[in-house]
C-alpha cells in the first residue's frame, strides 16, 4: 500500500469525489480509473481504494471531479484455490441463493428458509453418501470381495483377505477425511474487514436490500456449519449401521442406530427452528446447544466405526452394500418432495400468471440438487469404471453402482437435453420477434444509411436480438426445474432394486444395450460437465475477459450471506457494502460530496451502499449506474430486496440525482424505472422518469473520418472513455455543486 488510509483524503475539501465501482470482469485500478498510473490510498491486497498519481498529467476527471476506484474483484476470488473451491461448493452456493430468491409477501420467507435450509442438509447427506458409495460400497464392500477385482491391484490386495468390518472400518477414513475437508473448507474466513460496521438493522418492511453486509453472519454460519457436520457424520454412521443391521445383531448397534436416527432429527429440527438459529450475533445457548450436537455425533462416529470393527455379527448377504441403495433412493425422494414444496410456496405467493417474479427460487434449487446429483453418480459411476477396466462388456461387471445413481443420471441426462430442446424450440420461435424488434430500433437510430453500410447494420441487428435473449431465460431455467424434479422422481424405481435398462426394455421396447449405452454417454457428459466447470474456474481467475462472462455467476452467487448453507463460499458483501459505505461517509466528512459511479454488478453494491448512508451523507452524494443488473436480473430473480419500492428509495436518498445509462445492445444491463426511447410517453413530475438515459450503441455504423472501421459495439462493457459517459458526469458533479451545500 501506497499511503495509509488515515492520509487518504482528498488533497482539498469541499471538492467532487467520483468514486467508481467496476462489475464483475476483475478489471484493474487502472483500467477503472482509465488512467495509466494509480497508487492505494484505502484498503488492502484484497480490496481497496485507488486514485492517480498525482504528478502526472491529466489526473483529474471530467467536469474536474477527483477520480477514485474501489477494486473489489479479489473478495469472491482472489485466488486459484478459491476459484476453484468455488466450482466444487457450486451446488451449495445455488442452494444458498435459492432462498434469496424468495417472492415478496413476507409470509413466505419462513417456510422458503426453512425448506431450502432442509434441502442444503439433504445435498450435504448426498455428497457423504457419494464418498460412502464409493469407498465402502464398491471397494470395500463389492471389490475387495472379489479376487478378480483385486487381482494385480496391490493397493486393493493387501486388505481384501481381511474381515469385512476391518474393511469397512478402515476405508471408513475416506469419508471421514472427505467430511473433514469440507468442514475446513467451510470455517475458512473470508476477506476480514473489522474496521467499520453500519448501524444494525432488521432488514424489514419494503429496504431488506439494506440488510446485505450490515450485519456479521459468522455466529449464523457456525451454528448451521455444526449442524450440517453433524449431519454428514450421522449420514455415514447411518450408512454402517444400516449395513449392519440383522438378525442377532447387538444390542449396542441397536442403540445407536436410535441414537444416530435422533441426530438426524435434530438436525432437521434445528434447521426448523429459525427462532433459536437466525441471530447475527452470538447466543450462548444456541451456539452450545450446536456445538455440542456436532461433538456428539464425532464421538458417536467413533462408537460406531469400533462397533462395525469389533461386532462378532454376520453381515447380511448382498452383492452391494446392506440397504444403501434404499437410503440413497429416499434421499432423492426427499429432494424431490422439497423441490415440489419450494414451487408450492411460490405458487401460492405468486399465482399463476405472475412469471417473472419469484420462480427463480424453485428454478436455482432444482439446479443446485441436479448438479449435486450429476456430480454424486459420477463419482461412484466412474469408480466403478475404473474397477470393471478389464471386464470387455456390462454384462461381465463386477462392480455395480446401486440402481438409484444410474436412475440419476438417466434423468439429468433426459433433463439436459429436454432443456437443450426447449431453449432450441424458444430461440426458433422468439427469432422472429426479436429480429423484429432490433430490425426498428437499427431503423430508428441509423436511418439514411448508405448500402455499404449493410453488413454493419446486420451485426448489430444481430447483437441486438441476443441481448434481447435474456428476457426467455427463466422459463428455460423452469423447464429444467421441472425436468430434474422428475427425473428425481424416477429413484423411486431404484428402492424396487429396479435398473433404467430392464424397466425401459419391458414397457418401452427399446433395447437394453442401447440404454446402457446411452448412460455411458450420459456420465461422459456429466464429466465433461464438471470439466467445464474447473477450467471456466481457471479462466474466469487468470483471463479478465473470459471472467466478463462466467464471473457473473460467482459473484452474484457470493453477494448474498451463507444464510442456508454454510458449505457455500463466503459473501464478499459482508466486507464490500460496508467498506464502500465507511468510504463514502469518511469522504463527505471530510467536507467533499460524492459522485458514485457503478458499471454491472458495481451498481448493485453502490444500491446496497446508498440505503445504508445515513440521511446527511446522503443529501451530498449523486449516483451514476450503467450496465446496471438491477431491475433486468435481480428485480425477477430477488423480488424481496429488489422492486419498484426498493429502487425508488435509493433515488429518493440521493436526492434523484441518479443517472442510468443503458443500451439496447447489452445482454445484462437494461433500463430501471423507463426505456425513454424516442416517442416513449414522458412523465414529468415523476422524477424517476429522468433517471434513464437511453445511449444508441454503437455510435455509428460508417468509419468516421479520422477512422478506417466502424465505432465499437460496446455493449455491456463500460466505456469509460465515452464521451457520453463522461459528459453524465459532469452534470451530475455540476448538479451537486448546485444542489448541496
Amino acid at each position: 500500500m501506497s499511503e495509509t488510509p488515515s492520509t487518504a483524503g482528498p488533497a482539498e475539501t469541499g471538492e467532487v469525489v467520483e468514486l467508481r465501482v467496476h462489475g464483475v470482469s476483475g478489471a484493474g485500478p487502472e483500467q477503472v480509473l482509465d488512467r495509466p498510473h494509480a497508487y492505494q490510498v484505502a484498503g488492502d491486497s484484497n480490496g481497496g481504494f485507488f486514485r492517480p498519481r498525482p504528478g502526472y498529467p491529466d489526473s483529474c476527471g471530467p467536469g474536474g471531479v477527483t477520480v477514485e476506484a474501489y477494486r473489489w474483484s479479489d473478495l469472491p476470488s482472489g485466488t486459484a484455490v478459491r476459484t476453484l473451491s468455488l466450482v466444487f461448493l457450486l451446488p451449495f452456493m445455488l442452494c444458498n441463493v435459492a432462498a434469496w430468491m424468495r417472492p415478496n409477501p413476507s409470509g413466505s420467507h419462513t417456510m422458503m428458509k426453512v425448506l431450502c435450509r432442509i434441502l442444503g442438509l439433504t445435498l450435504t447427506a448426498l455428497y457423504v453418501l457419494s464418498i460412502v458409495g464409493a469407498a465402502l460400497d464398491l471397494v470395500a464392500w463389492q471389490c475387495m470381495a472379489s479376487p478378480r477385482c483385486v487381482r494385480d491391484r496391490d493397493w486393493l490386495s493387501w486388505l481384501g483377505t481381511q474381515p469385512t468390518g476391518l474393511r469397512l472400518a478402515v476405508l471408513s477414513l475416506v469419508p471421514t477425511g472427505a467430511i473433514a475437508l469440507i468442514w475446513w473448507l467451510s470455517a475458512r474466513p473470508g476477506r476480514p474487514f473489522s474496521a467499520f460496521h453500519a448501524p444494525k438493522t432488521t432488514g424489514s418492511g419494503p429496504y431488506q436490500l439494506a440488510a446485505v453486509g450490515r450485519w456479521d453472519t459468522a455466529p449464523l454460519v457456525g451454528r448451521l456449519r455444526s449442524i450440517h457436520v453433524a449431519t454428514a457424520f450421522a449420514t455415514l454412521d447411518a450408512s454402517l449401521l444400516a449395513a449392519r443391521l440383522s438378525p442377532g445383531v447387538s444390542v449396542v448397534t441397536l442403540v445407536l442406530a436410535a441414537l444416530v436416527a435422533a441426530v438426524l432429527a435434530a438436525c432437521i429440527a434445528l434447521m426448523c427452528a429459525r427462532k433459536l438459529i437466525d441471530h447475527p450475533e452470538p447466543r450462548p445457548r444456541a451456539d452450545a446447544a450446536t456445538r455440542m450436537l456436532r461433538t456428539f455425533t464425532c464421538g458417536l462416529t467413533v462408537l460406531v466405526v469400533l462397533v462395525v470393527l469389533l461386532d462378532p455379527a454376520p453381515w447380511p448377504p448382498g452383492i452391494g452394500l446392506p440397504r444403501y441403495g434404499a437410503f440413497l433412493a429416499w434421499v432423492f425422494v426427499a429432494q424431490t418432495l422439497l423441490l415440489a414444496g419450494i414451487g408450492l410456496v411460490v405458487l401460492r405467493h405468486r399465482g399463476l400468471r405472475s412469471t417473472r417474479r419469484g420462480w427463480g427460487a424453485p428454478a436455482i434449487a432444482a439446479v443446485a440438487t441436479g448438479l449435486a446429483v450429476a456430480f454424486s453418480s459420477e463419482l461412484v459411476y466412474r469408480i466403478a469404471d475404473l474397477l470393471n477396466r478389464e471386464e470387455p462388456t456390462a454384462a461381465r461387471a463386477v462392480i455395480s453402482p446401486p440402481p438409484a445413481y444410474k436412475w440419476a443420471i438417466f434423468g439429468f441426462v433426459l433433463a439436459v437435453l429436454g432443456t437443450l430442446v426447449v431453449a432450441a424450440l424458444v430461440t426458433v420461435v422468439s427469432a422472429r420477434g426479436r429480429y423484429r424488434a432490433a430490425a426498428e430500433i437499427v431503423a430508428r437510430d441509423f436511418p439514411d444509411t448508405p448500402p455499404k453500410a449493410a453488413p454493419r447494420l446486420r451485426q448489430v441487428e444481430r447483437t441486438i436480438a441476443r441481448a434481447r435473449f435474456t428476457e426467455h431465460l427463466e422459463p428455460i431455467t423452469m423447464v429444467y426445474a421441472c425436468l430434474i424434479g422428475l427425473g428425481l422422481a424416477t429413484s423411486v424405481l431404484g428402492l424396487m432394486g429396479r435398473f433404467p435398462a430392464d424397466v425401459i426394455q419391458g414397457y418401452i421396447g427399446i433395447p437394453g444395450d442401447l440404454v446402457n449405452f446411452f448412460l455411458g454417454v450420459g456420465s461422459y457428459v456429466i464429466a465433461a460437465i464438471l470439466l467445464g466447470l474447473v477450467v471456466g474456474g481457471i479462466f474466469a481467475y487468470r483471463t479478465v475477459e473470459f471472467r466478463r462472462y462466467v464471473g457473473v455467476i460467482w459473484d452474484l452467487g457470493t453477494f448474498w450471506p451463507r444464510g442456508t448453507h454454510p458449505f457455500a463460499p463466503p459473501c464478499y458483501a459482508e466486507r464490500a457494502v460496508p467498506e464502500l459505505t465507511q468510504r463514502i461517509t469518511y469522504l463527505v466528512g471530510q467536507g467533499n460530496r460524492v459522485l458514485l459511479s457503478g458499471h454491472s454488478h458495481g451498481s448493485v453494491l453502490l444500491a446496497a451502499a446508498v440505503l445504508q448512508l445515513p440521511e446527511r451523507v446522503g443529501n451530498r452524494v449523486a449516483l451514476l449506474t450503467y450496465g446496471s443488473p438491477l431491475r433486468r436480473l435481480y428485480g425477477p430473480l430477488f423480488p424481496a430486496y429488489v422492486d419498484e419500492d426498493v429502487l425508488r428509495e435509493v433515488g429518493r436518498r440521493v436526492g434523484w440525482r441518479w443517472i442510468n445509462i443503458w443500451r439496447d445492445t447489452d445482454q445484462i444491463g437494461s433500463w430501471i424505472f423507463s426505456p425513454n426511447r424516442p416517442g416513449d410517453p414522458r412523465r414529468p413530475e415523476d422524477p424517476a422518469a429522468e433517471v434513464d438515459r437511453r445511449q444508441v450503441d454503437p455510435r455509428g455504423v460508417v468509419p468516421p473520418p479520422s477512422d478506417s472501421v466502424p465505432p465499437p459495439i460496446f455493449g455491456h462493457w463500460p466505456g469509460e472513455s465515452d464521451d457520453r459517459l463522461t459528459e453524465s458526469v459532469r452534470e451530475l458533479a455540476e448538479r451537486l455543486r448546485t444542489e448541496t451545500s
